[in-house]
């Protein structure tokens, strides 16, 4: 018989950040119990090209950095910070299971395995089921982490037709003289990205685009003093934007005239989002494909024809298709983040999945009974249309000003590795009049802010 303080279901970002922090602030003992062979989550089953969409400073968990705060000096992301590659991602949590986790004598470790409830822990190798009691709480998280090759095409394929994975791309991509990426969010964008960067002349590329996506712009989202005028000053047009728009369409053409959203064709409206960044380069590259097709989802890929929602387009047989359609998290509704003997861990900052894993378990080693921690906690669904795009800031903002009326965990959350705090060297565009103008209109706008966002979402004009 197992016994633990903390039973915790997956060794990915969200698992691995709660526990980092708990080591860190408190005396309890875990367990972690996860499907995947080695710790990183979904990183495991991602393809080799995949990359962080947002800076190395913001991932991870609080005890040790990811990367070395490099700006990178070329490529789709020169002149910003560092985005790891999904290996470095793997190779960080691996070792920090191994050099800070495991030696703690604080956690046990259980990979291939799965938690089948009601206290019953099963290998998926052997079979064996062991038991196990949590004196405190079961950790679990209503994130559902999916990549393309983890599951199954949702539509018919005929005999003949060439269908892979992102993971496979790199093998057999070489040959092919025609490429399809189906899919029209993050993955299908690196897809397209990968494939120009390899040599592939956009001509021989078709995109099959379901929904357009919003997408943030990676320039606005840049951690440091280094990046200040231009992230605090991209966070004070967002405030302007959001007090100001008379409609939620009022309010995306003023972001985007703003450049703190981005699209790849400006011509056709998005209306999906789901948080993901991109630079400026990259919508420049993946502009260059020019054989777009939205008719919606596939149904059906022939030998002569692709059949989806809105009609169907002639196929290639020397076509090899590149299946992006999985997605990245699937949302789920909200619950309680606190409730009873268990904690569901959920976004409650918007965009920082690491930094609301360490929050949760930093409200958790708080003296505060369940309802003022929940009152803490309030989390964000992950958005998915783009009217998601003004609950995500409307419950952010809330959030924010919630932990901004607490001297401790305003002082927490602004010294925190994850907020992006210590990242770059001294910087004195962030102490000028400029600087001192930016952080008067934050605090200027911010109730104006979230005051609007909840009249549009109350109206849905």
């Amino acid at each position: 018989m197992l016994s633990t303080d903390y039973l915790i279901i997956g060794s990915g970002a969200i698992g691995m950040g709660f526990a980092d922090q708990m080591l860190t602030e408190t005396d309890a003992d875990m367990i972690i119990v996860d499907r995947h062979h080695l710790p990183g989550g979904h990183w495991n089953d991602a393809y080799s090209f995949v990359r962080l969409h947002q800076p190395a400073a913001f991932y991870g968990v609080g005890s040790r950095p990811l990367g070395t705060d490099r700006i990178d000096e070329t490529g789709f992301n020169k002149g910003y910070y560092e985005l790891p590659s999904g290996a470095d991602v793997l190779s960080y949590y691996g070792r920090l299971m191994q050099e800070r986790f495991l030696p703690s004598g604080r956690i046990k470790y259980f990979p291939m395995s799965e938690y089948l409830g009601e206290g019953r822990i099963r290998s998926l190798l052997s079979g064996a089921v062991q038991e196990v009691t949590f004196r405190k709480r079961l950790v679990t998280t209503c994130f559902d982490s999916q990549v393309p090759s983890t599951h199954p095409p949702s539509f018919e394929v005929a005999e003949g037709v060439r269908l892979v994975t992102p993971n496979a791309l790199p093998a057999v991509g070489p040959g092919y003289a025609h490429y399809v990426i189906l899919g029209g969010g993050k993955t299908a964008m690196d897809v397209g990205v990968w494939l120009l960067q390899m040599g592939a002349r956009p001509e021989t590329i078709r995109w099959i685009v379901p929904r357009d996506s919003w997408l943030m712009n990676r320039e606005v989202t840049q951690p440091g003093e280094a990046f200040f005028l231009r992230a605090a000053g991209g966070q004070l047009k967002q405030f302007e934007a959001a007090s100001a728009a008379a409609s939620t369409d009022d309010l995306f053409a003023r972001l985007a005239q703003a450049r703190q959203i981005l699209c790849v064709d400006p011509a056709v409206r998005p209306s999906k989002f789901s948080g993901a960044t991109i630079s400026a380069h990259e919508i420049g590259m993946l502009a260059t494909i020019k054989d777009v097709v939205r008719k919606g989802y596939v149904q059906r890929i022939g030998r002569d024809a692709i059949e989806l929602e809105g009609g169907q387009v002639p196929s290639r047989a020397d076509s090899l298709y590149i299946d992006c359609t999985g997605k990245a998290f699937t949302s789920r509704p909200t619950v309680p983040v606190f409730d009873g003997d268990r904690i569901t861990v959920q976004l409650v900052r918007g965009g920082l999945t690491c930094l609301s894993a360490a929050f949760v378990a930093h409200v958790e080693s708080m003296d505060r009974n369940e309802a003022e921690k929940n009152e803490l906690c309030a989390p964000i669904l992950l958005p998915s249309t783009d009217v998601d795009l003004l609950r995500w800031m409307l419950a952010d903002l809330r959030n924010a000003r919630r932990w901004g009326a607490d001297k401790d965990l305003r002082r927490w959350v602004q010294e925190h590795r994850l907020s992006g705090a210590g990242v770059g060297s001294a910087d004195e565009s962030a102490r000028g009049a400029e600087a001192d103008r930016i952080r008067a209109g934050l605090r200027e706008l911010r109730p104006k802010a979230e005051a609007n966002l909840a009249r549009l979402l109350d109206g849905r004009c």
